[in-house]
């Protein structure tokens, strides 16, 4: 019943309620960040 009444709001909402190059501009902002926190991290120590 649930799944039902899942695909007839999707069917209804004509556009999403997140625009989707808002999603990826928001993980890639997030990945950059966490990339830069582990490079930052691992400055100035030797290769093991």
């Amino acid at each position: 019943m649930l799944s039902a009444l899942t695909v007839v709001a999707a069917a209804e909402a004509g556009e999403p309620a997140i625009h989707p190059y808002a999603v990826g501009a928001i993980t890639l902002a997030i990945l950059m960040v966490m990339l830069f926190a582990v490079v930052a991290f691992g400055g100035g120590r030797e290769h093991s």
